[in-house]
Formats: C-alpha cells, structure tokens, sequence
C-alpha cells in the first residue's frame, strides 16, 4: 500500500546538488500500516522507517473544575469545562452524572471537530453552606471514561465586630459612667470574613427585648415598679440621638477591616410627674446591629400569597450590645448658690472663701469660672476628683458704688465630639451652674481742694473754667460753686440773637486766648449769655489756604470713593456666591423665603405639618432604628399599588430620582423579596403564579428592571416598574414547564439601572396525580332493603396538584367476570378539588364478592382498589 516513485541517478551526485522521491500511500482498510525504505549510498544503506497511520480524534478534557469559594446566597453560578480535540477527525462524547448537587450540564452529549475545542457549561447552586465535590463521568471517543472532579466551598456572608486592639469578636462594649450632654467614644472592626464585596448598614434596635432606656438597673424592685410610667415617658425619644455611629454604612472588600467610631452621649429624661430627683442615674442597654445589605435574610418571606402576610427575618446578622449610664453633675457649693460679700469702699476688697465638693462616686469633674465684672475668683478653673472637695476664693473688686448682684457662670468642662466626624473630640461646656454673687460698694467722703486757674485754659475744662477740683469725679456730693448751663436756657440771651441757629458753638467767658488758635472758616462761636456772634481770627501761617483746602476735600472724597467701590465690588461677589449656592432646580437662584411674610397656622396645619416632619428624608448621620424601619413599613404597606405603574420614568421628577446613586442605607429601605421564590411541586403543561413584592420606603421613585432569559419563566410580566414614593406593589411570577424533575435558577433586576440583585426561583416538576381516600372499601347491605338488592358505597378522589387530571376506572378482570362497577368511570377533578365516585356490588347467583378497579390518570399515575362485598345470612 506504500508506492515509491523516483529516478535513481546513473552518475553520482555531485556537491551541491539533490535527488528528490516521492512516496505514496493508498490505505485499503481502516488498519495502521508499517514499512521502510532502503536508501542505498554507495557502500552504506539507510533504513527509512514508513509509518501509514488511519485518520483518527484525540480528546482532552481538564480533570477537575474549582469554583473556589463562594457566598451562599441563592445564586446560580456557572462555569465552563473545555474538551480539546488534537486528533486530525471529529470525536464525540458524553457526560453522565448521577449527583444531587449539580443543577445543569449543557451539553451532556456532543461531537469536537478536529483542531478544536467544545465548551461545557456546568451550573451550582449556592444556596446551602458547605463543602462541594462531585465527580462527573465523561466518556471520550478513543479514551473511554474519565472523571472530572467538581469542587466548590459555599460560606456564609459573615460580618465580625472586632476589638481595635485585642482583634478578638467583641458582644459588648461598656462605655460605663458618663455625664449627661458629654460625651463617650469606642472604636470599633468591622471585619468582612467572606470572598466577595459587602455592602453594610447598621441598625439600631430600640425595641429588642433586653434593652432599657434610662433606668436605673441598681434600684430595687419596688422603686422601679413606681417609675414604670416612665418608659411611656420616652416613648416618643429618637434613641439615635444617644448613640452615634460613624460611619453607619459602606462597603467592604473581600477580608476587608473598616474602623468604626460608637458615641454614647447620654440625655436625660425628664419625668412627667411628680418630684424630679436631680440625683438619679440612669442606664442604657442598646442593641446595635450590623448586617450585609442584600442578604437573603434580610429580604421579605411571604408566608402566603394573600396581600399583606409578610415579614422581614435577620436570622444571620451581628449584633453589638451597648452599655452605659448617665449620670447628672453633682457639684456643691458651701457657701451657695447665694454668696453675700461684706460691705467695703471704692478700691477695697473682701473676700469669701467657697468649698467645691464633687458629690459623684464614678467621675471627676472640671469646672471653669467665667470671667465677671468686679468679681475675681482664684482658681478660674480646675478639676475635683470623685468624693474629693476644693477650696475657692471669691474676690469682690470694685469699680463702681451701688449695690451689685451678678449671677455668676460655673461651665463643667467635658469631652464632646462632632456629629460628622467622631474622630475629632474637643472639650467644651456641657453643662452650666449659676451662682449669684451679692455685694455693696460705699461712698466715702473727701474734700475737695480747688485751684484758681490763673487765665491760661485748657482746651478741657468746666462751664466757666476758673476753678478746677482735683477728684470732684469721685465724689457723690456737688461741688459748692455754681455750675453754669446756660446754653440750656435763653434768660440772658439778647433779643435780636433769639433766632440764632442751634449749629453755632458757645465759646467759654475766658477763651481770648484760643481765638488766636487756628480755627475753621466755617464754625461759628457765640457768647455763653448773650449768644452774640464771637469774633474769630484766622491765622494765615497756620490755617489752611482755598487752594489747600480743596485739595484735601479732594483727597478725602477719593479714598472715600475708594473704599465705596471696595465695598461695592464685596456686595456684588457675595451676592454671586449666594446665587451660586441657591443655583439649582429647586430655588433657581432665589433665596428661600426672601420677602414672604409668614403664613398663619391653625391647629389643623400644625399636625398636618408634624406628621410632614415624620416624612422627611433620614440624615445620613443617623442611625437607622427598627422602630423608624416598622414606622415608614406600615406607612408603604398601607398604599399598596396594583396596576397603573409606569414601565420607564416619564415626569421630570421620576426621571432625576431615578437616576439617583442610592447609598447603602437607602438600599436598605427597599425590599425585595422574597429572595427565594419556591412553587413547590407544580404539575408540568400547568401555568402557576407566584408574588414577588416590591415595597419602597424611600421618598423618591425607584425604578426596577427585571432580566429573565429562562424558557420556564417567559410568561412573567411587567419586568419594568416605577415604584413611587412610600408604596408597596408586587410583580407576579409565571413558572411552565415540560420537563420533569428539580427546577433552580436565578433571575438578575437591577435598581435604577446602578444596584443589582438576584431572586432564586425553585420549583419540582411532577405529574398528574390523583389519590384516593382508601385503598379498600367493604361494601355492606344496606339496613331495611331487601335481600338481593345492591350493596353501595363511595369513594372519594382527591386532586391535590395544580391541574386538572382526567381519569377512567378500569376493573381488572382476572376469572370469573366482576360484579362491581363505578360511577362516574370516566371524569375531570380540577386542581385542589375532590370528586366522590359511587361504587355498587350487584348481587347474583355466582357473583364474585371480591372486585379490582385501576384508577388510570391519563399522564400521570395508576392506583389500585379493592371492593369487598359482606354478604350476611
């Protein structure tokens, strides 16, 4: 089968130059041939060995596949198998499985063309936690078997909270004695122990059983009983106003820590009724909860498909417990509040000194005396340890006579921190003592020595500046010498200066000397009685000329101008800034307000607007509570919609909200669910339904997208909605089949086109089925009738699928021919109903009293009946 075709030289070759044979192979059957060739050189031989070899596949196929590790959340995830085919013709092959754990391989079955490579899909389920490791079997052409190992380990999205500095889980967190309006941080690790990203909120339980608001847990059982309106008291506080969390969202990445800062700043609840003990401590036990946004625990359950059954379950999530008390400022005073001071004289001083007494057996505090007026207190500030007491001195200086009465402001310095950033602490006043200092300054008399004033005047001096007393300001008594005012009074004033303008100076009886001081052209002098027109004299050496004159009226109206335009330029770029901050959509660069006089508000406008307050979007620096959470749930379980969505945004409003990037914490606030729809078992060529419920408890519209690319699914409609503000709708599921067996898979929506999730549907395929209420029936006579009339009696069959079921009683016929019968024979039962068949047993000389019917369900299952016939003599 092997043709050498060649031209043998007659000459020897030559260097440099080639002999060329071609060898041709014509196989005649499907079998490898063997041969060689014989090259002969001169005196040597070389042997060519011929290999002639049939045309044949050579599959590979990888032995193991290793989804590694995965989050258990009701995902279906896939990956592929590759068979090479290195072989120079197609080869086929098939894969077998006989598990429980893989939901789908396509294709089980198949042919590789040469040089190439088929993909194999694989899919897992990854809703049970645990360790995934199956073998498949695949049978390769020209291999035979060969096993490919499928491994996979599902965890559990866990969430730790870890200690700064120990690294150990951490259940409590004591933030112990703290005094009301200061405040108390703890830092902290959220530690994210799974293998994919993890968004988080926390939540505060205010309603978990166990935790306690502002009670003192060390009091005894009778005295707590009395304070039990108390808790009606502060039923109504916001408790995230006592704790903290920054940050109260986020994302972690796979094996991620994040440092969280807790504040614990302790109010102080006021009773409603009887005497308010200054002195009381109370105690705090919160329960603070971290838990992965999109959980499916975290997802609705629907308990059934009648509207409002549903709940919400955190059956995996962690949970921090917060301790701590409040405790008020139990400063004392000895003597106080009231301090009286003795008696003393302008520029004296006395003295009271006062014992600072910490009554507190947990904290120590430091206090700070503002600074007051005629007052001094040695030390201004300073810090008292717990049971511990400080000497003061209280000082009264002063400088003015009369009585005084100051109240005095003791501020008790503590630790506060910034609501948006807990890191930073700073200390300030959280809480204020008054005190009233009470004291009286005397006048003490002194002579006044008076000196004659020898005509050169000041340019300050008294009415007529002949005399001036040295302390006459100190003295409460006038001086003896009269005190001229006649510029208040016109008895002395010439008739002809009646009119005179009030702009004009009174000149001083002795001021000769100042008129040769330079003066100003345009002020007029008059006598201090008369109030005659005094005559001036300008000192041209010394005065200004006309020319100087509006020079400097020049200069002073241009840096007047100057600083006009200064400020000018300043208005107009404030008012650019406050355009650019009031510049959006809403306000379109008016300020809120500016101009409008204020509504008038009844009654019935108060509550409407308190319960508007109740509506207004969450600071993202408070703490969610489950208390708010079950509040806007009732609020969006109440308006529930059915129809009449929109599929696409179409107003302004709903496409700017739909557009939103929604933070973990609005994400939180949409339910979705449940996460895992399960049919149960469903009858195939049946269609069922299914509610997938929407609720938004957000205040802007959300827009959810589903994406279905499953056959058994196609019938589900609307996948597009627009869910408004505050409402709660539902999207029916439709599930057909043709197929028999187990059905999971997993359907994607999306949120506003940015968010998405997942929903596990889960159904078993079955076959009709019917069931009877027994197995055997004993037909007996019927009291009072005849002998050889009919024995009768029922049987009922029951439909408890989800389709109809046609059936036909067919009797078994084994000897002798049957003397029962069953009516109807033939019939429907509708799905979830019952249908009651009358069997009969006709007497007769050799009538079998034993009959067999097979209830046959067309498509379905066959069950046996026996009749029994007592006959009695």
């Amino acid at each position: 089968q092997f043709k050498l075709i060649v031209e043998n030289p007659e000459k020897p070759v030559a260097p440099g130059l080639q002999v060329t044979a071609f060898v041709e192979y014509y196989p005649e059957n499907e079998k490898d041939l063997e041969d060689r060739l014989l090259l002969l050189i001169e005196d040597g031989t070389v042997d060519i060995p011929l290999l002639g070899l049939i045309p044949c596949c050579c599959l590979e196929i990888q032995s193991e596949i290793n989804f590694g590790a995965v989050i258990a959340n009701s995902k279906i995830i896939s990956k592929e198998i590759s068979i090479a085919n290195r072989g120079s013709s197609s080869g086929t092959f098939k894969i077998s499985y006989d598990g429980v754990v893989l939901l789908n391989i396509e294709p089980t079955s198949g042919a590789v063309e040469p040089k190439s490579i088929k993909k194999v899909k694989v899919d897992i389920c990854t809703d049970v936690p645990g360790i995934i490791k199956e073998v498949i079997k695949a049978e390769l052409e020209g291999r035979g078997c060969t096993e490919v190992w499928i491994k996979a380990v599902v965890v559990e999205q866990v969430l730790k909270v870890l200690g700064v500095s120990c690294g150990n889980i951490l259940e409590c967190i004591n933030f112990g004695p703290v005094y009301f309006g200061s405040s108390k941080t703890e830092q902290i690790s959220l530690y994210n122990e799974s293998p994919k990203c993890m968004d988080w909120v926390a939540v505060l339980e205010d309603d978990a059983i166990g935790g306690e608001m502002g009670t003192d847990l060390q009091r005894s059982a009778d005295a707590a009983l009395q304070d039990l309106r108390l808790k009606n008291t502060i039923k109504g506080v916001d408790v995230s106003t006592l704790i903290l969390c920054i940050p109260n969202q986020g994302t972690l990445r796979p094996y991620e820590k994040s440092l969280v800062t807790l504040c614990f700043s302790p109010k102080k609840f006021k009773k409603d009724f009887g005497v308010n003990d200054s002195s009381m401590k109370q105690d705090y036990v919160l329960f603070l909860r971290f838990e992965a946004v999109g959980n499916k625990d975290g997802y609705l359950q629907a308990l059934s498909d009648s509207a409002t059954a549903i709940t919400m379950n955190h059956p995996h999530h962690t949970e921090l417990a917060l301790t701590g008390s409040g405790l008020p400022v139990m400063l004392t005073f000895s003597p106080g509040p009231v301090i009286k001071f003795m008696d003393c004289f302008l520029g004296e001083q006395t003295q009271v000194r006062c014992t600072l007494k910490n009554e507190s057996e947990s904290l120590p505090i430091t206090f700070s005396f503002r600074k007051t007026a005629n007052f001094n207190i040695s030390p201004k500030k300073g810090r008292i340890k717990k049971k511990s007491a400080k000497e003061v001195i209280f000082s009264f200086s002063p400088h003015q006579i009369g009585t005084l009465k100051v109240k005095q402001v003791v501020d008790i310095i503590g630790t506060g921190v910034e609501k948006n950033n807990l890191q930073v602490s700073k200390t300030k006043s959280f809480h204020q003592i008054y005190l009233s200092f009470i004291g009286v300054c005397k006048s003490k008399r002194k002579n006044i020595l008076f000196k004659i004033n020898p005509g050169i005047t000041p340019m300050i001096s008294n009415a007529t500046g002949q005399f001036v007393a040295d302390g006459a300001g100190q003295c409460t008594d006038p001086a003896p010498v009269a005190i001229l005012k006649s510029t208040q009074t016109q008895i002395h004033t010439h008739q002809i200066n009646r009119n005179c303008k009030d702009d004009a100076l009174i000149a001083f009886p002795n001021d000769r000397a100042a008129s040769i001081r330079p003066s100003e052209w345009n002020k007029k002098y008059r006598t201090i009685f008369t109030k005659t027109e005094r005559y001036h004299y300008i000192d041209p050496e010394f005065s200004y000329t006309e020319c100087e004159r509006l020079s400097k009226e020049a200069h002073k109206e241009y840096y007047t101008d100057f600083i006009s335009s200064l400020r000018q330029r300043r208005l107009q770029k404030d008012a650019v800034r406050q355009f650019c901050i009031y510049n959006n959509s809403v306000n379109i660069g008016l300020k809120p307000a500016e101009g409008l006089t204020s509504p008038k508000i009844s009654i019935t406008d108060f509550h409407k607007e308190k319960l508007q307050f109740k509506m207004l979007p969450l600071d993202e620096n408070c703490l969610l509570t489950s208390r708010k959470l079950a509040e806007i749930g009732s609020k969006s379980s109440v308006k529930e919609i059915q129809s009449g969505l929109h599929a696409m945004p179409s107003s302004t409003q709903e496409k700017e909200d739909c557009n939103l990037t929604l933070t973990s914490k609005q994400l939180h606030q949409i339910l979705i669910g449940p996460s895992t729809v399960d049919f149960g078992d469903v009858c195939v060529y049946s269609t069922t339904s299914r509610k997938l419920h929407i609720i938004n408890n957000l205040l802007v519209h959300i827009w959810i997208q589903i994406e279905i690319e499953i056959d058994e699914l196609q019938q589900t409609s609307p996948l597009s909605q627009v869910v408004p503000p505050l409402t709660k709708t539902h999207i029916p599921i439709i599930f057909e089949t043709n197929t028999l067996g187990l059905f999971k898979r997993s359907f994607t929506y999306t949120i506003n086109n940015q968010h998405h999730g997942h929903v596990l549907v889960v159904a078993k395929a079955v076959s009709v089925e019917l069931e009877l209420s027994a197995r055997e029936l004993i037909l007996n006579p019927i009291p009072g009738y005849l002998a050889g009339t009919e024995f009768r009696t029922t049987v009922r069959v029951y439909n408890l699928k989800n389709y109809p079921a046609e059936f036909t009683w067919k009797p078994i016929i084994t000897g002798r021919r049957t003397a029962f019968s069953i009516q109807p024979a033939r019939g429907f039962v509708e799905a979830y109903r019952d249908l009651e068949c009358e069997v009969v047993w006709h007497p007769g000389f050799n009538s079998p009293e034993v009959g067999e019917f097979n209830l046959c369900v067309r498509k379905g299952n066959t069950i046996k009946l026996k009749c029994f016939a007592k006959v009695t003599l």
